[in-house]
């Protein structure tokens, strides 16, 4: 009776326990630096060969390596940039998805170059060339991408014109950054199948992965990461940042997106507070819709941009005074 009862006692221990060798597996998981890109899906396959013909033409290009905090190899960030073949001050920021880097968005390079732009091709923090130890969903890479702009502005100059294009976590990414104060050469955001917030794509995830439950794991992973990385992950919110932008937002998602569930474009979209455009890509699964109709998408795309590249918000709150 005595060892039963011993037994009882200790059985929310072990549990616990159990529940936080499962909680560091799964955060380092999430979490973890990416030094190796991870295949692609299986139902991406069939893009395998235009992808690395995109990648080729990448490293064929005449660009520079451009750093951030370049002192500081415990800090320091890497991009790529790419100058349009005629002399431009335009230029778009591309911000890559998750586990991937700037080099996996070669094929939107190719098609911006194309479209006469300078490109800039940023590492992620954990990601890439660029430093750090746990992904931060971009979070802090938003304000790592506030330091890009300006570097951007520091090159072309002030007449600078910046658009900040992204897919998956990179779409999300520019969505939360839409919420910061930018410069008036900011003139318009283009962001493809971004979450609307991180916990509740990981909740999803969590479920749909692994099959486990929100509770108790997320409020674990969330305690975890407020001690590794200092922020809470309710903050990382695309929603609650777009609702302070007013910046012209062209939202892309493919309606076959069981990744980034289709149903959070809505409530992105919904939060924004300027001018924005919706199109959703009918049979396209996640960041699937440049791929399924590469001329389509680089229509849409170039559209949106020629109607909002003149935008100006020097009148509004959210741009620099």
């Amino acid at each position: 009776m005595k060892k039963l009862k011993a037994m009882g006692l200790m059985a929310p221990v072990v549990i616990a326990a159990g529940t936080a060798e499962i909680v560091e597996h799964l955060y380092r998981f999430a979490f973890g630096r990416v030094d190796q890109v991870p295949e692609t899906s299986a139902e991406k396959q069939k893009y395998a060969n235009d992808y690395y013909a995109y990648v080729k033409w990448l490293h064929d290009q005449p660009s520079e390596t451009w750093q951030l905090n370049g002192k500081d190899k415990q800090r320091v960030l890497s991009a790529t940039y790419v100058p349009a073949e005629m002399q431009t001050t335009d230029t778009v920021i591309v911000a890559h998805g998750y586990k991937g880097n700037g080099e996996t968005m070669a094929n939107y390079a190719k098609m911006f170059h194309e479209l006469g732009y300078n490109v800039l091709l940023p590492d992620d923090r954990a990601h890439g060339k660029s430093a750090g130890d746990y992904i931060t969903f971009g979070w802090l890479d938003r304000l790592d991408y506030l330091e890009w702009i300006d570097q951007i502005i520091q090159k072309v100059g002030d007449d600078a014109r910046i658009v900040l294009f992204g897919v998956s976590m990179g779409g999300a990414t520019v969505e939360m950054l839409s919420g910061e104060k930018l410069p008036e050469q900011v003139r318009c955001i283009i962001a493809d199948c971004g979450y609307s917030n991180i916990s509740d794509e990981m909740s999803y995830l969590l479920k749909k992965t692994f099959h486990l439950p929100k509770y108790p794991f997320m409020p674990a992973v969330r305690l975890l990461n407020q001690h590794r990385q200092g922020f809470d992950l309710n903050l990382v919110s695309s929603v609650e940042q777009l609702k302070k932008n007013y910046r012209p937002i062209l939202f892309i998602h493919g309606d076959k997106d069981i990744y980034v569930p289709f149903k959070m474009i809505e409530a992105n979209y919904a939060a924004s507070k300027g001018p924005k455009e919706k199109w959703v890509v009918t049979g396209a699964t996640h960041a699937e819709s440049f791929w399924i109709d590469p001329v389509a998408y680089q229509q849409h795309v170039k559209k949106f941009m020629d109607q909002y590249l003149t935008y100006h918000l020097n009148s509004l709150t959210n741009s620099r005074r």
